[in-house]
């Protein structure tokens, strides 16, 4: 097989990830833009040793799942890689990947996985953008990076944003060409507006802007004026200085250029101060579900002590605050301790809401030599999921469920088995929709301590 080949074949799968599979000569390619059922006539653009990645060229027998009216650059950027599929499909899809992996890393090849929660709105639902700015052809432009580059590709309407977002993207996109400001240059290293991070309340309405910039310069201020005066929301417009050459978007630095260094949301009913840096759900109507599917599980108590692992700004604890007695929360990030407790005093829970700065597995002995017992303990790890000393850490605390939040089926499914050898078997599986026409899936597993603990 080689470069340039032309090929057709059967789309027999597709990977995690969403690429079509097809076999060309019993040999495996992966293929941008193509669905199950399909018979596509295909070119290879790359050829490794196991195997190779195609694009379509022409689609000889089209999916009735398959939506044409999808921009491609949805597809060649990831920004939407499932767009392409009708949603019914794409949850169906989502929720195969959850019983594939806990089949194939936990053993559980007949678990009940329940159907995914589906967004009522699979579309404008992202509350925060992080959009490059880059010059093509002498001109300043936003959008987003093809797939495996730093190519940019021009984009004004991004399909998963809030559309307030895009609109505003826009604005600052050309009010920088009218004041003649200069895109980075990642070869130079040379040139001031590196990227554009926005975030809105969903509930609030409130937003952010932050310009991320080689230097502190004082148009950017002047770009800060005119913005805010056009919009009333736009509460909190910062520069945050980044000369790094890695793949860091935010720098270290922040100067307030106007307003508030914070955005003030709601979620179940409690109030939340987000940071430039802070992580917060970026689909907020479905981490509330989210996050009231792993309630529902735990089965909150009035007299219950709850740990709240991975807390970040608190939102999974302070949640639930009014449900049970005490909330015990630690983070590695010492910025979103003080966050976490600032919004603990913001929604008057206080008394009740303990945040420390630390790792889990270094934190809870100390709780335990203090008399602190654990009834349910959450954890949202990051996709590397759960350390095996956090696991027997939490075993220790002897509660009696744990309830996992993961954006990860394969590394959740590895920790299943982890979690068993600690004496905490998996009672069920809910896979939530947090990012329609993508092919990530977020999902919350039940674990229940055996009568031996």
């Amino acid at each position: 097989m080689q470069k340039n080949e032309i090929f057709e074949a059967d789309v027999l799968d597709l990977t995690h990830e969403g690429l079509g599979v097809v076999r060309v000569s019993g040999f495996p390619v992966f293929v941008e833009n193509a669905l199950p059922g399909e018979t596509i006539r295909g070119k290879i653009v790359k050829v490794g040793k196991q195997f190779a990645f195609g694009r379509v060229e022409e689609l000889l027998v089209t999916s009735p799942h398959r939506l044409l009216d999808v921009k491609r650059d949805y597809l060649r950027t990831g920004i939407a890689d499932l767009a392409h599929l009708d949603y019914a499909a794409q949850l169906a899809f989502k929720r195969q990947q959850v019983v594939v992996a806990l089949s194939k890393n936990a053993g559980l090849s007949d678990f009940p996985v329940e159907a995914v929660i589906g967004a009522q709105e699979p579309l404008h639902y992202r509350n925060k953008a992080q959009i490059p700015v880059r010059e093509i052809a002498g001109e300043i432009q936003t959008g987003f990076f093809r797939k495996n580059s730093h190519e940019l590709i021009a984009i004004e309407d991004f399909y998963i944003q809030e559309p307030t977002l895009d609109r505003l993207i826009l604005r600052v996109r050309d009010l920088a060409r009218e004041m003649g400001l200069s895109a980075y240059d990642e070869t130079s290293k040379k040139g001031l507006l590196r990227n554009l991070v926005l975030r809105r309340g969903a509930h609030t309405g409130e937003i952010m802007l932050v310009f991320v910039a080689t230097a502190f310069d004082a148009r950017l201020r002047e770009l800060a004026d005119t913005l805010h005066k056009e919009e009333p929301k736009l509460v909190s417009i910062l520069v945050s200085r980044n000369t790094t050459s890695g793949n860091a978007i935010l720098g270290a630095d922040f100067e307030v250029l106007y307003g508030r260094d914070t955005i003030r949301d709601t979620m179940l009913g409690k109030s939340f101060d987000i940071s430039a840096a802070a992580f917060y759900q970026v689909n907020t109507s479905q981490a509330e579900r989210l996050y009231q599917a792993a309630y529902d599980f735990a089965e909150l108590k009035a007299s219950d002590v709850i740990v709240d692992a991975y807390a970040g700004i608190g939102t999974i604890g302070l949640c639930a605050s009014d449900q049970v007695a005490e909330i015990y929360g630690m983070e590695v990030v010492p910025e979103a301790v003080v966050d976490a407790q600032h919004n603990a005093v913001l929604n008057g829970v206080a008394e009740k809401a303990h945040y420390e700065v630390g790792k889990a597995e270094e934190v809870m002995p100390k709780w335990l030599s203090r008399g602190v017992r654990a009834d349910v303990i959450f954890v949202d790890p990051p996709r590397k999921g759960l350390e095996a000393s956090f696991i027997e850490t939490a075993a220790s605390m002897g509660a009696r469920q744990i309830v996992y939040i993961s954006c990860n089926p394969a590394t959740f499914a590895r920790d299943v088995k982890l979690l068993s050898e600690q004496g905490y078997a998996l009672e069920s599986v809910q896979p939530v929709d947090l990012f329609p026409q993508t092919h990530h899936i977020e999902l919350v597993g039940d674990f229940h301590a055996r009568a031996s603990l």
